[in-house]
This record gives structure tokens, sequence and C-alpha cells, in this order.
């Protein structure tokens, strides 16, 4: 007994201590198979990296092997203590991984509610293709998913590759796996995300806007093994550029003779070359002179000039003194594979980069079947120039089944630029669809374009019910040329989702199904062009798109944040155009003449009279400054507009007459300005300085050509604005006349057209003539009704003198 009970004692206070020093885990919230996640620390070491050496060969061949070469480690800032065992980790993973290509092109990437689903294309070099690759993603959803119920899928050319319950709630995971062998391809691999989610507790539609995962593009990359997929051999290598960890793509050219006025026509000609060969959501442009920028991903260095300017900067090869060269080359002091484009001079430099850009050439002239969208949305938007009608299925919309409260899908169409059915046109959705017999009535289908709600279908019968071509019914005024995105929701309501009872949330009996052979269609609508329309500009680049003459580009001044603004802009309206747009550069506004034009430059730059024919007050020129970083703007007024309704005499009327003029917009869509025989003037606009960027457009003095001015306070709030308003999340809220951005705030806001002219864009044509009356006169109320009661008048008239000369009289 006495050896018995000091025994029980230590086994007593191991198990106490043992509990002591155990977190309380949750690992059984994670899926099953997922290890926990145990932190590393890894020593930093020297690694040994092949390098290759300069290499010469033209796009057309490869570079010769690569030879090993010891790499030595760069200074660097400091890191703290807390960071550099990860930074460590990742070095020593990164060596050992080979080429990383971060896939996400979006700063955030967000699946939302029961189901969703994310495409897109990324390209692949014929090396990257071949050799072995790792897929690496990093995700986390809100707490309410449930992980039993819950699904995450990742698919690679339309094979499940990967597939895994929901249920990282707490913080990010990371998951890797192998791709199989054979199943990429030189060229575009199609990516998609799809998440199938379901609530914890609640049974409701509104729940179902809780539901979310989120994948992190810093951590979402595919690794390739081997150093031959970093090979850059041919032009597939700027198509495979990729993106960075925050879903950008960012090319930095390096021109020593960038102040000279002969470069800036090539130059910007290729920079609008690269933009469409890589065809990326969110690019950017950076030009340099005198030194190579650092490499990185979603990263391209294009070195630009003779061999002399380049001699400081960049070892040129022998045979750029004799003829245009355009080729890949490698810096020897870091490594990074780079374009070189030389020649003996700017001429062949100009032969060079036609060499680089002549495949995205295209006749202005020759239709587009498609607007390019698939890099960051997969499959291509068709472009709708008339009467058409597409199936789902060639809107890439699949036959699905569906369990849940609400289901949501899209689809994306383009229109041409001179689309001109704001006011009439409608399109329609022929459903083909069911839903089943525990579907009550109140639910509804809801239709949405570019984020607006257009039109809701409700859901009447008991019992299920097949939908057959069942019309729904879109008006046209939610459409715009360029990109349009139509969503389809269906909000299903039941009794078993009233009740509510455990484990209704995951019931994985179908409730409603779509079927791909649904189809939307367009009627014939008017097209005549309008002037100013800056939608049509940010839609497709009208009119630069369709001209077979030179647009003339002024530019106040050739520094690097100007060149840089300038590319990136050019570069965005190539994509939407699908073509490069032919510049000529000018040194003075009144060598313009009567061709389309761009101004592009800081405000205090542009000639006075550029800012009069936009209408912009010409003080701007030094008003308009935005206080400094850390510089208070002037204190606000708290006076309201309650307080003036109150000053004013007769503000109770005018308050009235408000609610009326929101009640006849709200209910039957009429408005002040269709309540009119011509329209007004436009008001001259004075930017706030709260505003950073400002683009507008009007037409020249002579009334015949587009001028469009790009502006801001300086040079680099013209950098920064053009390169937040061209990303893919914004470029699509340019519209109206004038639109200004806010730096600081990111908000944007826009000046609509009141007063604009037509530009005939077609063939005369009866019909089309038909329609654009229809479209006119219905935007303009009081002149309809005039023709109305005048055309009413005009048959009476002539009735009555018929009459009176037939017939018999008394």
């Amino acid at each position: 007994m006495n050896r018995i009970l000091p025994a029980l004692i230590f086994l007593l206070a191991a198990a106490a201590a043992q509990a002591q020093t155990t977190p309380f885990d949750m690992s059984g919230e994670r899926p099953k198979g997922e290890p926990p996640i145990v932190p590393q620390i890894i020593a930093p070491q020297t690694t040994t990296q092949p390098v290759v050496p300069q290499t010469t060969s033209p796009l057309a061949t490869k570079p010769p092997p690569m030879t090993p070469q010891t790499v030595t480690p760069q200074t660097s800032v400091p890191a703290t203590p807390a960071q550099e065992p990860a930074q460590a980790a990742q070095k020593t993973q990164t060596a050992a991984s080979g080429l990383r290509r971060y896939v996400v092109p979006f700063a955030k990437l967000r699946l939302e509610g029961e189901a969703d689903r994310k495409s897109w294309s990324i390209y692949l070099t014929p090396e990257q293709a071949a050799a072995p690759a790792k897929f690496n993603f990093a995700y986390q959803n809100a707490v309410l998913v449930a992980p039993e119920a819950s699904q995450l899928t990742v698919l690679l050319n339309d094979r499940v590759v990967h597939q895994q319950q929901i249920g990282s709630s707490d913080n990010e995971s990371d998951i890797s796996f192998d791709i199989p062998r054979g199943l990429l391809q030189p060229g575009a691999n199609l990516l998609t995300f799809e998440a199938t989610q379901r609530h914890r507790v609640d049974c409701d539609i509104p729940s179902t806007y809780e539901l979310w995962s989120d994948i992190d593009p810093a951590r979402t990359y595919l690794s390739f093994a081997g150093r031959d997929a970093e090979k850059l051999s041919t032009t597939d290598a700027i198509r495979a550029i990729g993106v960075n960890d925050a879903g950008k793509t960012q090319f930095n050219l390096v021109v020593p003779a960038l102040a000279q006025p002969g470069t800036t026509k090539p130059i910007l000609r290729l920079a609008q070359g690269l933009a469409l060969l890589s065809g990326m959501p969110n690019e950017t442009f950076s030009f340099g002179t005198d030194s190579l920028p650092p490499p990185g991903p979603g990263k391209m260095t294009v070195v630009v000039g003779t061999p002399a300017e380049l001699q400081p900067v960049f070892a040129v090869p022998a045979s750029a003194q004799s003829g245009a060269l355009a080729t890949f080359a490698t810096d020897p002091h870091n490594g990074q594979q780079l374009l070189l484009v030389s020649g003996p001079s700017w001429q062949a430099i100009s032969s060079a980069i036609d060499m680089v850009v002549s495949p995205t050439d295209r006749d202005p002239n020759t239709r587009r079947d498609l607007l390019v969208t698939q890099r960051w949305s997969a499959p291509d938007a068709p472009l709708i120039y008339s009467g058409t009608s597409l199936s789902f299925e060639q809107l890439g919309v699949r036959t699905t089944e569906f369990s849940g409260r609400r289901f949501r899908t899209s689809f994306n169409v383009a229109i041409p630029s001179d689309f001109y059915a704001n006011a009439y046109g409608e399109a329609t959705i022929l459903l083909d669809a069911a839903y089943a017999k525990d579907v009550r009535p109140g639910s509804h289908i809801d239709v949405y374009v570019n984020g607006s709600i257009a039109t809701t279908k409700p859901i009447t019968g008991t019992g299920g019910g097949i939908f057959r071509q069942l019309p729904i019914r879109i008006t046209m005024r939610h459409f715009k040329p360029g990109l349009n995105t139509i969503a389809l929701e269906a909000m299903l309501m039941t009794d078993e989702d009233s009740a509510c009872a455990p484990a209704a949330t995951s019931s994985t009996t179908p409730r409603f199904a779509l079927f791909d052979t649904s189809r939307f269609r367009v009627p014939d609508f008017a097209r005549v062009a309008q002037r100013p329309n800056l939608a049509a500009f940010a839609g497709t680049g009208y009119p630069y798109n369709r001209e077979t003459d030179p647009t003339a580009l002024f530019i106040d001044r050739a520094d690097a944040d100007t060149l840089s603004a300038t590319a990136t802009l050019l570069g965005q309206m190539a994509l939407v155009a699908g073509r490069p747009i032919t510049l000529e550069p000018t040194a003075s506004p009144s060598t313009v003449g009567t061709r389309n034009a761009l101004f592009i430059g800081s405000v205090s730059q542009l000639p006075s009279t550029i800012l009069t024919q936009m209408n912009i007050t010409a003080s701007s020129q030094v008003a308009w400054r935005p206080p400094a970083p850390g510089q208070g703007g002037a204190p606000e007024a708290s006076v309201t507009i309650a307080d003036w309704r109150s000053r004013i005499s007769g503000g109770l009327l005018q308050g009235q007459m408000e609610r009326f003029q929101q009640w006849m917009h709200r209910n039957f869509d009429i408005t002040l300005s269709s309540l009119r025989f011509i329209p007004s003037s436009e008001q001259v606009f004075t930017p706030s300085n709260a505003n950073t960027f400002l683009i507008a457009q009007e037409a020249n003095p002579t009334n015949d050509a587009t001028w469009t001015v790009v502006t801001a306070p300086s040079s680099g709030d013209l950098r920064s604005g053009v390169e937040a308003m061209t990303e893919q999340s914004t470029w699509q809220q340019i519209s109206g006349r004038i639109t200004v951005y806010s730096g600081k705030t990111g908000k944007i806001d826009t000046v609509p057209v009141t007063r604009f002219a037509f530009v005939v864009s077609q063939p005369w044509s009866l019909t089309n003539y038909r329609l654009i009356a229809a479209n006119w006169l219905s935007s303009n109320i009081l002149s309809y009704a005039l023709l109305f009661v005048a055309g009413s008048f005009l048959l009476g008239v002539s009735t009555a003198s018929v009459l009176s000369k037939i017939g018999r009289r008394e």
C-alpha cells in the first residue's frame, strides 16, 4: 500500500500538468484528412540557383541551356524577429519549388451565397505546361458556413482536381496538391473555383447573404518544378506574364531616350501591343531611363533603344548594330529575363516593335464577334449587333440542379458603341426551368443587369412546375455599350424552411433546376453613335476604335509619370477596342484640325481653350489643388438643406414638387429632363478639390470630331488616377460627359449628358431610322405628344376633306 499511494499521486500530478499545458483544440471543425497547422522555423541559408547567361536569340528561338551559378544574397531592409522565420521559409520554398505563377486576376476573390462559381483562363508557355506542377491556394470562410454540408471544388480545364469540405473559419488554411501530368496545356487553361455553402442554423433567404469563402490571391498560385519553366523564348512569354500577388500586371519599360520627341509614337504602340498580347484586366505601365527595375511575379521588363543609348543600362549584342532586333535576353546581374527591342536607329526600332505588335493589328472595318474577357471572366462575351438569340449553353451557363434557397448565376454579353435603345427596347430571357412541389407561392425569379435589378417574375403556382421558354422581359435602358453582366437569381421559399427543423439546412433534395436550353434574345435596336459618350469610350474605345486615320495625341510634356499614365490608358483602350489605336503625337492643339483627339496632361499645362471646349472652368488651372497629405481641407459648413428650405419663400411648395417628381420617376419613369422640346445646354463644370482625376469628352469646335481630355492637378495625380480608373472594377463606371475620381476616398462621380449630337455609324436604312426616331421620341415625351396632336389634327382635316367630296349631301 505504501508503494501504490506514491505512484497514484505521481500519475494524478502528471495528468493535471498535461491538462493545464494542452490548449483547447477545435480540430474537429477541420475537414477530414486535413493536418493541423504546425508552425515551423527554417533557418536562412545560401541557395544555389541557375542563372541564364545573356542570350540574343530571336523571339522564334529558344535560349541556350542555363548554367548554374551561385547567387550572392542582396542587401535588404532588416526584418524583425517575428518576420525572419517567415521570410526564410518563403525563400526556401521558392528555391525548392521553382517558378511560382500567381493565378487570381483580382485583388479579392470571394465566393458568395449558397452556390457560386468563378472561371477564368491562365496562359502557360510550352515549358510551363510540360513541367511538373503543384496548385496551391489558401481560403477562409464565414463562421456560419456548415462544414458537413459545404464543399469547395477546384477545376482545371473542366476536370475536378480538388474537392473538400469548407471548414476554415478560424484562420486561413493552405491547400496544396499535384496537378495530373498532361492536364495542363500550352496556351489558355480554364481555372474554376466552385463553392456550395449551407448555413449552420438559419433556413431563410436573408441568411444566405451571410455565407462566403475568400480565396487569398497572395497565397494562390501554380508552382513548377525545375528551371525549364522559367524560360522565355517566344511571344507566349508576353501572353503568360500573369499577375502578382495582388492581381495586377506591370510592364516596366526602360527607355534612355524617353525625352526625345521621336520616341513617343513607337513606344506607345509597343505599350498597346503588350497590353493586347497579355490580355490581363489590371495592367499598368511604368517608364524609366537609367536602370533596370527589380524582377517579380506579374512583371516584365522591356528595354528599348539603340545600342549606344542602352550601353549604360544593358549590354546589347552586336547584331543590333546592323538591323532590327526583338529578342528575350538575360540580365547577368540578377538573372531576370527581359524583352530587348533595339536597332541601329529608331526607324529600325519601330520595325522591331512592329514584329512584336503586328499579331494584334486588326482592320477597324472588320467586325468583331467577341469582346475578350476570358483572362478574368470566361467565356468571352459575344458582341450583339442586332436581333440575336443565344442559348445559355452558348453563354457559358450550364444545366444545374439546386437544393438551397437562393440560386444565382450570370453571363456576359457585349453591346456595340453605337447602341441607342435605352428608352424603348426590351430584351427577353426565354427560361427553361423547373421548381419542386414544396416551393410555395411568393417565391420569385429576379434578373439583374450590371448590378441593378431589371425585372421580377413571381412564382404563383403550387405543386411544382416546369417553365418552357417562359418569357422574362428586360428593358434595354439597363444596358450600355461594351460589357454587360446579366444575373439570374431564384428566391425559393418552402414550408420546410419556415419550420427550420434540425438538419434542414443541409438538405440535398433539389428544389430548382435551370436548363442550358434557356435563351437570351435581343431584338433589333437603333444604331447611331452619340457625341459625347464616355460610356462608349470605356466600353469599346469609341470613337478611336473605328478610326482609319491616326488619332491626334497631345501630351503636355514627356516626363515619366505622364507617359506612364498615357501608356496605361492607351493599353486599356486597346484592350476594349480589340486592336492598337493608331496615334499621331502633336505639339499644339491648333494642328489637330478635324481629327478625333486625345489630350493628356496636368491641368495647368493644358491650353485653356481645350478646357473651355470641354465646358470646364478655365480657372481650374489655378484653383484645382487637392490638399497635400497631412493638410486638412476647408471646414465644412453645418448648414443643411432643411435650413435653407425654411429660409426660402415657398419652401413647402418646392418640397411638394420634389416629392411629386420623385413619385413620377419611381412609378412612371418620367423625369423633368424628358418633359422638354429640346435638350438644355450643358452647364460649366468646376472640379472639386476633393477630386484628383478627371476625364471629359465633348465635340471639337467645328462639331465634326470628338475630343477627350484626361487630366489631373499634377502628373503624379494623373498617373495614380489613371491606374485606379483602368482597373477592371472601376473602368466600367466611366460614363456621361465627365467622370471624376477621388484618390483619397475612391469615390467616382459622373456628370450626365444633357445635349448630344448624333454621329452616323451605319449605312442608311429605313428600319434603323425608324428605331432611332422611336427611341428619341420615347426620351422626349412632350415632342412625342406634340407630334401626336399634330398628326391627329392633320388626319382629321384630311378625313373631313375626303368625306366632303364623296357621299350624299342633304
